[in-house]
C-alpha cells in the first residue's frame, strides 16, 4: 500500500467531512445501505417484508444463541430457526394465531435441549424473542391496505425515538439512567427519545394523510417509551454475559439484536393494542385508534 494511505475503507468519510470518524463513518454507511433495503422490502410486498423478518430472525437466533450458550451451531439454534422460518410462513399467510403457537411450542424444546447446561429458560426466551417480532409485525403488514403505513409507523417509531435519545443525550447529557446496566443512557436522552417519537407520530399523519395526529402522537411517545425498555433489556443481558455487542455482523452498529432491540418490545406492544381495538384490522387500528 501506498505511503499515507489508511487501511481503513471508511476514511473516505473522514477526508470528505473532517468532524466523520472512522467508526461513525461505518456506522452512516452501513446504515443508510441496510435502511434502504429494508425500506424497499418493507413496501414492495408482504411476501419480500417476510423474507426480510426471516433473515433478521435467523440472524437474531444466531446471535442469541452465541450469547446465551457459546459456540454456535448448536441444536437449540437449529429448532430456533426452524420456529422462526414457521412462524414467518404462518404470519404470512394470515395465521398469526398459529404462529404463536409455534413460537410457544419451539420455545418450550429450545429450553428442553439446554436443559442440562442449566440455560432453559433464557434460551427459551430467546425463541419468544427473534419470533414474536416476526409474527407482529408480518401480521400488520399483512393487513392491506393499510399494512405497509402500519409497519412503517412502529419502525419509524423506534428509529425516531434511538436518534432522539442519542442526540439529546449528547447534547444535554446530565444524570445517568440505569449505569448499572447501560452507563451511557441517560434521563435527558429518554426525554428527548420518547418527545421526538411523540412529534413524529404527529408529523407521520400529516406527511403521509393517514391515520389520527393526536393518536399516533400518542401511540408514538408509549411505543418510544417501550422501545428504550426493550434496549435497556438487551443491554441487561449482554452486561450478564459481559459482551459489548451481540456479534459483529453489521459494521459500526455491531449485532442485528443491537439494532432490533427497541423495535422487538415495540412491534409487540403495537399488535397488542392493535388486536385490542380490532383484531379484523389491525393497521387500521393501529393507525387510527379505532
Amino acid at each position: 500500500m501506498s505511503e499515507g494511505k489508511s487501511d481503513d475503507p471508511w476514511g473516505f468519510l473522514s477526508d470528505l467531512f473532517g468532524f466523520v470518524s472512522p467508526e461513525l463513518g461505518k456506522r452512516i454507511v452501513s446504515g443508510i445501505g441496510i435502511g434502504a433495503i429494508a425500506l424497499a422490502m418493507t413496501y414492495w410486498s408482504v411476501t419480500t417484508f417476510a423474507v426480510l423478518m426471516c433473515i433478521i430472525g435467523v440472524a437474531m437466533s444466531w446471535e442469541w444463541g452465541r450469547i446465551v450458550r457459546g459456540a454456535m451451531p448448536d441444536a437449540g439454534m437449529i429448532v430456533q430457526i426452524l420456529a422462526v422460518f414457521l412462524v414467518t410462513v404462518l404470519s404470512a399467510t394470515d395465521r398469526a394465531g398459529l404462529g404463536i403457537a409455534a413460537a410457544l411450542i419451539g420455545a418450550l424444546a429450545v429450553a428442553a435441549l439446554a436443559f442440562r447446561a442449566g440455560k432453559a429458560q433464557l434460551s427459551g426466551v430467546g425463541v419468544l424473542y427473534a419470533a414474536l417480532p416476526v409474527i407482529a409485525l408480518g401480521w400488520l403488514r399483512g393487513d392491506e391496505p393499510l399494512g405497509f403505513h402500519a409497519t412503517l409507523f412502529v419502525l419509524l417509531s423506534v428509529i425516531v425515538t434511538d436518534v432522539g435519545a442519542y442526540a439529546c443525550g449528547r447534547t444535554i447529557g446530565g444524570p445517568r439512567l440505569w449505569p448499572h446496566v447501560s452507563p451511557n443512557k441517560t434521563w435527558s436522552g429518554l426525554i428527548g427519545g420518547i418527545a421526538a417519537a411523540a412529534f413524529a407520530g404527529a408529523l407521520f399523519s400529516w406527511a403521509l394523510g393517514t391515520g389520527s395526529p393526536r393518536w399516533l402522537a400518542t401511540l408514538g411517545f408509549f411505543l418510544g417509551v417501550i422501545a428504550q425498555g426493550g434496549d435497556l433489556a438487551e443491554s441487561a443481558l449482554k452486561r450478564h454475559f459481559g459482551i459489548k455487542d451481540s456479534s459483529d455482523l453489521i459494521p459500526g452498529h455491531g449485532g442485528v439484536m443491537d439494532r432490533m432491540d427497541g423495535i422487538v418490545t415495540a412491534s409487540i406492544a403495537a399488535a397488542v393494542i392493535a388486536f385490542a381495538i380490532d383484531a379484523y384490522a389491525p393497521a387500521r387500528a393501529l393507525l387510527y385508534g379505532s
